[in-house]
């Protein structure tokens, strides 16, 4: 039987990312994907242009119907915009037995738009990461979670131990901002590093790799991959997924996620 993978988060309507994008990337690889929806974007590939933000008992509903039917252990998070969300979502997970929570932390869209209010961002860091088995920020987002600026790896390194302090049991940072080895992710359980190197393809059909690679995450991590496994074959399966990315619409194009599907 698939395993249930659950991803909490905010809807694209162009398809590229959020919630569209997470459900495509768990079924590509291999797990059945579920969702409870706690944002519903107007977007395209150039931007944002309007959120409205589901009411929290509706989104505590959602969760409560899919918590009282099936057992899940391996959820994944993506926008989750405000106090109130956090503090649904940080509350419904707390009483689950979640064996792997992973945590995108969804702040601001390519085209600049802020996905999670500043005010929230505290609470974030105090409410969700410490339930979080893996985080993984892109650098800017490791920014703000650390307080510091990141230019080189050895920055990456030291905002990696800083967000670990957070509570989260490890802390992934995706490099593909990085002017030093761009491309290379860093791996953090609070003792070791571990680097990921990976190709880096100059492309601008990139919306939505970060939903794309913590919800393939989620998917290995579910099916019982260690997570150092677990991200070496997320990371290779988005690779692929950005190589064949395409042009759709006036701006950042899609990944494909079936990319191995032959039209």
């Amino acid at each position: 039987m698939k395993k249930p993978v659950l991803t909490i988060a905010g809807s694209d309507p162009s398809g590229g990312a959020g919630i569209q994008a997470d459900l495509k990337a768990l079924s590509a690889n291999g797990v059945f994907g579920m969702s409870v929806l706690t944002s519903i974007t107007a977007q395209n590939t150039c931007g944002v242009s309007s959120v409205f933000h589901l009411p929290s008992d509706i989104i505590e509903a959602q969760l409560d119907a899919i918590f009282s039917d099936i057992p899940v252990t391996t959820i994944k998070t993506g926008m989750l915009a405000t106090l109130e969300i956090i503090s649904t979502v940080s509350k419904s997970l707390a009483a689950q037995n979640i064996e792997h929570l992973v945590v995108d932390p969804v702040m601001v869209a390519k085209g600049g738009h802020v996905l999670l209010e500043e005010k929230a961002i505290s609470s974030f860091k105090s409410e969700i990461c410490p339930q979080a088995f893996l985080i993984t920020p892109n650098i800017y987002e490791a920014e703000i979670l650390s307080g510091i600026t990141i230019t080189t790896l050895a920055d990456v390194r030291a905002a990696a131990k800083i967000i670990h302090q957070l509570g989260c049991r490890h802390v992934l940072i995706k490099g593909g901002h990085l002017q030093e080895q761009p491309g290379t992710d860093l791996l953090y359980d609070g003792r070791f590093f571990r680097m990921y190197k990976g190709e880096y393809i100059q492309t601008q059909n990139t919306h939505g790799t970060g939903c794309t690679l913590a919800s393939a995450i989620a998917a290995h991590l579910a099916k019982g991959k260690p997570i150092a496994d677990a991200i070496e074959a997320a990371k290779a399966y988005t690779t692929e997924a950005i190589r064949h990315g395409f042009t759709l619409g006036k701006g950042h194009g899609p990944t494909d996620h079936f990319y191995f599907i032959q039209a």
